[in-house]
């Protein structure tokens, strides 16, 4: 998949020293790849297992 133009955005809860992602939305996929190593791969999941998962950490997170 080319990602060449892909509108990449940080993560909303990134700060400026941490671990840091960035998510584009391409074509029914969610790419991730790391802020500060953006061409070391990129991780490509459906739109509604990305859902999941991040359902499933908010539970996590309000559960603690």
């Amino acid at each position: 998949m080319n990602l060449a133009n892909a509108a990449w955005r940080k993560a909303s809860r990134s700060h400026a020293n941490d671990a840091c992602i960035e998510l584009a939305s391409v074509v029914g996929t969610v790419a991730i790849r790391d802020t500060k190593d953006r061409d070391g791969g990129t991780l490509l999941v459906g739109r509604s297992e990305f859902r999941a998962f991040v359902g499933r950490v908010r539970k996590e997170h309000e559960s603690q």
